[in-house]
């Protein structure tokens, strides 16, 4: 990310007035979204109904806000959310002509960077009004990415003693203070109170505020399944004998080979940073530099030394090698250190595959996270109907697409994608854990079919499935206990699709039929619906929606007596509700059906 801005930042606009500055924004914003009114014409890539009610959402989940509005209208949207300002996201309001960006909420967590991006974009003016950005020009705890505060309680007492115009020191051990010399601060010699931007363990009862900035590669080689223990503590024991903070370790690294070794993932978790990996024709070239060289290492591997070779390529020219090879019973650790911070993006590779719900085709029933892992995302794997409903939300991206059918095919081109270093997002509609391709993605990487897939990091974000997209067009028929059916029987043999119905129907529970029919079965409809009429009263309601959330949305309530007469109606794209023995339609225009649960019962006893 640029600079103190954090990713996947939402731009609220409130109507096509706002639209021209919310897409320059977006240009210099990073992995931003303009989101716009459902109700007024504009190319939103999130459209919303209700602005307070989707800022409030936003800000809940943690997104990042610009709002191209009032302040006011923010500041009523997030208030009733305010808590702890250490977990707030930023928020910053922008007047409609660029005049001015005033950051409301999350000031040193990205509010006061954003409104100074937006106004260098637009001419207009940053009202900082956070004491340390404004007359310091930075805030202590807000450190570049990658860096950490090793004791974070003394942030309070430097700021203090600056503002108060005391001396205070700056020492640099390590590269990359630039960012605090270049803020508008006279720094003293020597003084009692200091900053110490360092690589080394603090020396218990230090009395400084001790920056770690990311400068070490700690490189790794190890046998076929050396235990994950033995290569933490290994690591942990060439750190601490050294002297070294773990808070400084930029990435894990070694060889391609070991893209899959679970025991090298187990230490970037451990110390919280990501893992990275190099061709053995990279390490080749480190040769020169390597302390130690092996024979049995370059037969095995195609380079002289894993352990060094790797930590050397991850700090560049520059770095130095300053814990040379150790060694374990399985393992072997070396640490070099880079002159200034490493860009871990820009070292070795690891990929990410993050498995996309994107809900029922509505932008608004998209989750934030979902539209940040679409937003991050260097190619998007999907169907191609799923990948076309997206739209400007992938624009500019590379598509793989393949046909209904090839979801196997699909997978593996996403986690081979991934393998490859890149950041991939796999789509799939409603949720990808709800018959979407989740559970698919698992099962290939359970049966091991290659070793690179098991480096890729992968995230699920989950989506609005089509049953709850269903109940809530419907009303709230899922308002006690039901289940989900799928009457396709590719995958599933019908005997078993079967046997589920009858005890769904026969146990009471309200039913979601996915897939209920399609051109080659529609016998199978039909005798789902025998089912389900041996079971439940002629009378009992049944919601039938099709293109939920997508244009032609059809929507309708019958009695379960006239569900095999609508078969005509109904294909792949419709999802069938059908309620149990207490649900009910409801009063109201249009009518509402639900599955009462029992408060009012429960209230009156």
């Amino acid at each position: 990310m640029k600079r103190g801005l954090p990713n996947g930042i939402a731009i609220v606009v409130l109507g096509p007035s706002g639209e021209a500055l919310g897409r320059h924004l977006q240009a210099i914003l990073p992995e931003a979204e303009l989101h716009g009114p459902r109700a007024r014409s504009g190319d939103w890539d999130i459209a919303y109904d209700q602005a307070a009610a989707h800022i409030a959402s936003l800000f809940a989940s943690s997104r990042p806000i610009v709002g191209i509005c009032a302040s006011g209208i923010l500041i009523r949207s997030v208030a009733p959310l305010l808590a702890a300002k250490e977990h707030e996201p930023p928020v910053v309001a922008v007047a409609e002509d660029g005049s001015v960006a005033v950051p409301l909420v999350g000031g040193h967590h990205g509010a006061n960077a954003i409104a100074r991006a937006v106004a260098d974009a637009t001419g207009g003016t940053a009202a900082i009004t956070t004491a340390g950005d404004l007359r310091l020009g930075l805030a202590l705890d807000e450190p570049p990415p990658g860096w950490r505060i090793a004791n974070p309680q003394w942030v309070k007492q430097v700021a203090a003693a600056l503002l108060a115009g005391e001396p205070v020191a700056l020492i640099e051990e390590a590269g990359g203070g630039e960012w605090l010399r270049q803020a508008e601060i006279v720094w003293a010699e020597d003084a009692p109170t200091r900053i110490v931007v360092t690589d080394r363990t603090p020396a218990s009862g230090a009395t400084a505020l001790f920056y770690h900035p990311p400068v070490l590669a700690l490189g790794i080689g190890c046998e076929r399944g050396c235990p994950a223990e033995e290569i933490t503590l290994l690591a942990r024991m060439c750190l601490a004998e050294a002297g070294i903070a773990e808070g400084a370790v930029a990435a894990i690294v070694s060889i391609d080979l070991k893209l899959g070794e679970p025991g090298i993932h187990a230490l970037a978790h451990a110390l919280d940073v990501p893992a990275r990996f190099f061709p053995a024709a990279r390490l080749l070239s480190e040769t020169e530099r390597l302390t130690e060289r092996s024979a049995a290492v370059l037969r095995a591997t195609g380079c002289w030394g894993v352990a060094e070779g790797a930590a050397l390529a991850a700090v560049g020219a520059d770095g130095t090698l300053v814990v040379p090879k150790r060694k374990s019973q399985h393992a072997t650790c070396a640490i070099a250190r880079a002159a200034q911070p490493i860009d871990v993006t820009a070292i070795g590779r690891r990929g990410r595959l993050a498995i996309v719900g994107i809900g029922p085709g509505d932008p608004a029933w998209r989750t934030p996270e979902a539209s940040s892992a679409l937003a991050s995302s260097q190619d998007v794997v999907g169907y191609r109907l799923y990948l076309d409903l997206l739209g400007s939300a992938i624009a500019g991206k590379r598509r793989h697409e393949t046909a209904l059918g090839e979801e196997e095919a699909r997978v593996r081109r996403a986690l081979d994608l991934a393998a490859e270093g890149r950041d991939v997002a796999l789509v799939s509609s409603g949720d990808a854990g709800i018959y979407g391709l989740a559970a698919l993605v698992f099962e290939l990487l359970d049966r091991a079919a290659r070793p690179e897939w098991q480096s890729v990091e992968i995230a699920v974000c989950p989506g609005v499935s089509a049953l709850q997209a269903a109940a809530a067009r419907a009303g709230a028929p899922l308002g006690h206990d039901f289940c989900a059916i799928s009457l396709s029987d590719l995958l599933t043999p019908w005997a078993t699709i079967r046997a589920r119905l009858e005890l769904a129907a026969a146990a009471d529970f309200v039913v979601a039929l996915f897939n209920p029919c399609s051109a080659r079965r529609s016998e199978r409809f039909a005798e789902a619906v025998q089912i389900l009429e041996r079971h439940r009263l002629p009378e009992i309601p049944v919601f039938i929606g099709r293109n939920l959330g997508r244009p032609g949305e059809e929507t309708r309530i019958i009695p379960l007596r006239d569900l095999a007469a609508a078969a005509a109606g109904i294909d792949m794209l419709t999802i069938v509700l059908v309620g149990n023995s207490t649900t009910r339609i409801g009063g109201g225009n249009p009518p509402r059906l639900y599955t009462p649960r029992g408060y009012c019962v429960d209230a009156a006893r």
